[in-house]
């Protein structure tokens, strides 16, 4: 069995590191990969962003299925031409991968399915003096969402009138994110905690597979500009009221919706949440895995993952085998100097070996491979991973194999699971 993993992050390189382990025995190619990848298969070097290339690399080579990582082939219509070309392609079809490439779109389909999510207001180009006079007359924090897809940075949480003003001045004049963020959304800042839910759907069905919490801020103790994630910690632990109302008010509304509006979903689906003490609300839908998410879901899985998302890409979703996770996992990212704005790269990485003894897995992203050492190449360099029996004994774990790596400007948060 020939499976295709899109994308070349630390969300891609647990994907592989989770079917290589697979009873199924894949041959594992990934596009473009990683210097983690390249242990487990062959790295090809195409972008997520040229899906004929991908495409047609899969037809030529035989590829039984093709798996997104990330957004950015999901949203271009990778799954579109895959049917049209007759290979398997484990993600949602454009129609249905608004639900992430649009907020605008996502907010409004929550409210006609009464998917619970904050009062929002939308605000196009032609609109800018409007949202002035608008978040003028708002209680503060209020969150300004970029419409499009923005590498999750496309978030604010505005706390003045002046940090509003400023941030619909950078996405909507100024194009900060190009056309993604030439529309956007206000909407109210909701208080409680988070939680990451991920749903994975065959066509016809869904199954909740995995609870897990998402750190996105820079720094210690939730402060500093939104990343595309710095940590993440699996399962998140809630009551059986809390899941019922996640499954039926969110996940069963979101599906059925879905159906209502003649669009059939095939792939993850992820539910960013907050737990309010009103119930749970959608802040955002990703159309695909999270990452970091990823990275701690994978080493808690003690079931065939492979046997899984071959089920439900082939359209007959084998519910029966997920369990109950029985332990905990703890997954800190480490960045370069700079990141998220300008990070800084190019330097050697020390200590993986090391820390791989202690962790579970060092998922390598923005690394590449230089006359035969690991430099950086990117804004979020590594995810360390550790698993425990509790969730205390997993940050321990993964701190003390994270304290073995280095590199110049590396840097990480430490409150991760606190």
């Amino acid at each position: 069995m020939k499976v295709l993993v899109v994308g070349k992050g630390g969300r891609e390189s647990a994907i592989v590191w989770k079917l290589a382990q697979s009873k199924v025995g894949f041959e594992i190619y990934t596009a473009p990969g990683n210097p983690f990848t390249a242990r487990y298969g062959r790295n090809v070097p195409i972008s997520e962003r040229d899906v004929a290339g991908l495409i047609n690399f899969a037809l030529d080579e035989g590829i039984d299925l093709i798996f997104p990582g990330g957004e950015t082939a999901i949203a271009l219509g990778i799954a579109d031409e895959g049917e049209r070309r007759g290979i398997a392609v484990l993600a949602p079809k454009r129609d249905a991968a608004r639900l992430e490439a649009s907020k605008i779109w996502a907010k409004s389909f929550a409210k006609r399915y009464r998917v619970p999510t904050a009062d929002f207001e939308v605000f196009t180009e032609e609109e800018f003096e409007d949202a002035v006079e608008y978040v003028k007359g708002q209680r503060f924090p209020i969150v300004i969402k970029a419409d499009g897809l923005a590498g999750g940075k496309g978030v604010v949480i505005a706390r003045s009138v002046g940090e509003a003003i400023n941030t619909l001045d950078q996405f909507i004049n100024r194009g900060k994110f190009g056309e993604a963020s030439k529309r956007v959304v206000i909407e109210r800042f909701l208080r409680g905690e988070e939680a990451s839910v991920f749903a994975l759907a065959d066509g016809n069905r869904w199954k909740v597979f995995a609870y897990a919490r998402d750190y996105k801020r820079l720094k210690d103790g939730d402060d500093g500009p939104n990343t595309g994630g710095m940590g993440s910690i699996s399962p998140v632990v809630l009551d059986d009221e809390t899941k019922a109302l996640i499954e039926e008010n969110v996940v069963r509304r979101t599906f059925e919706g879905l159906q209502h509006e003649g669009l059939k979903y095939k792939g993850f689906l992820y539910f960013g949440l907050m737990l309010t003490e009103n119930g749970p609300f959608v802040l955002e839908y990703n159309v695909r895995l999270g990452d970091p998410e990823t990275q701690a879901i994978m080493p808690t899985l003690e079931y065939d993952f492979g046997e899984l998302i071959l089920s439900a890409a082939f359209g007959n979703l084998k519910e029966e085998l997920v369990e109950e996770p029985k332990k905990f996992s703890c997954c800190v990212v480490a960045a370069s100097k700079g990141y998220p704005e300008r990070p800084i790269t190019g330097f050697p990485i020390e200590g993986i070996e090391e820390a791989e003894r202690v962790a579970d897995a060092v998922f390598l992203a923005g690394v590449k491979e230089e006359d035969g050492r690991l430099v950086t190449a990117g804004g979020r360099v590594l995810s360390v991973v550790a698993t425990g029996p509790t969730l205390e004994e997993a940050r321990r774990r993964s701190y003390e194999a994270i304290g073995k790596i280095h590199f110049e400007g590396m840097h990480y948060r430490r409150d991760i699971g606190l």
